[in-house]
């Protein structure tokens, strides 16, 4: 399945987290995964992410919070530096995955 591109808004308020880059990614992951088991999949089921990072130098902070969402063997990724992400995110992750059998 696609899944398009997340942006870091807690869903019970319609608001940005409050935080910088590493807040708004662990955000991103929360919105994917609820996503990602309405249709019958999961975190793991990922295969193919791509990030996109209002400003690259939030990089290592985005990619500490990615690595624990995956413990095992991360997906394939590709990070890129996008101007004007939604709503001003910091961090926008979009997503490919497995459907449960």
């Amino acid at each position: 399945m696609f899944v398009s591109g997340q942006i870091p808004i807690d869903p019970a308020t319609g608001e940005f987290v409050s935080g910088g880059v590493a807040e708004q990614t662990r955000q991103v992951f929360k919105n994917l995964s609820a996503v990602l088991e309405a249709a019958g999949s999961s975190l793991d089921k990922i295969v193919k992410t791509t990030v996109f990072l209002q400003d690259m130098k939030d990089f290592a902070q985005m990619n500490e919070v990615y690595a624990t969402f995956f413990s095992d063997a991360p997906p394939a990724r590709a990070t890129v530096a996008a101007a004007g992400l939604p709503r001003d995110a910091r961090v926008e992750i979009e997503a490919v995955a497995l459907l449960s059998e």
